[in-house]
């Protein structure tokens, strides 16, 4: 598995990078799924560290999670936590996916945007109704089925993920947390 560890605006030491790599082994190799590569960033907020972990595995699967706390081990042990908690809660789904899916979810490139945010002053009457585009990023859609979408969205922690469903001729579909906490789906038909 490869690593990439890095701080913003602070120093990694040998120990820590070390440390990280071998807690996350300990903890990836009970579970199915072949993890390739773990993006661990260590970063500092106010008095506290924050620890956000990305672990990649070999089917097509995301998982992360983001620890905080006042000391730098304990904030990535913290994240390490939420993560096994949350391949435990998955791990016959997990292995049923591994089991089904003998080769890579399917990954579709696609472009994000980021708009810029309207100030008060832009609120009462816009010069143009184009928005300023500040950032441009390439993503990936992968192709699941809606169960294994909603999996990945809880294994992510995002709000909302955007897919190709596995069922329907590849169609874009969108599963989202619900305000109520339960999960929607948008499933548009294409008109014939």
């Amino acid at each position: 598995m490869q690593y990439q560890i890095s701080g913003k605006q602070l120093d990694i030491g040998e120990a820590l990078q070390t440390h990280v790599q071998t807690e996350l082994n300990e903890m990836i190799e009970k579970y199915p799924g072949r993890p390739t590569d773990a993006q661990v960033v260590f970063s500092k907020d106010a008095h506290e560290f924050v620890c956000e972990s990305v672990v990649h595995l070999s089917t097509g699967l995301t998982v992360q999670a983001r620890g905080r706390a006042g000391e730098i081990y304990a904030a990535f042990d913290s994240a390490t936590e939420k993560m096994g908690k949350q391949l435990r809660r998955y791990k016959r789904r997990l292995k049923d996916h591994y089991k089904e899916r003998p080769v890579p979810v399917e990954l579709s490139g696609a472009s994000s945007y980021i708009l810029a945010a309207q100030t008060d002053d832009e609120m009462d009457e816009p010069d143009s109704l184009a928005p300023m585009i500040i950032a441009e990023m390439e993503v990936t859609i992968p192709q699941l089925s809606v169960g294994e979408a909603v999996m990945q969205m809880e294994l992510a922690g995002a709000p909302v993920l955007v897919f190709r469903n596995d069922k329907q001729d590849a169609g874009i579909n969108i599963v989202y947390r619900r305000d109520d906490g339960n999960i929607g789906w948008i499933d548009p038909k294409t008109a014939k």
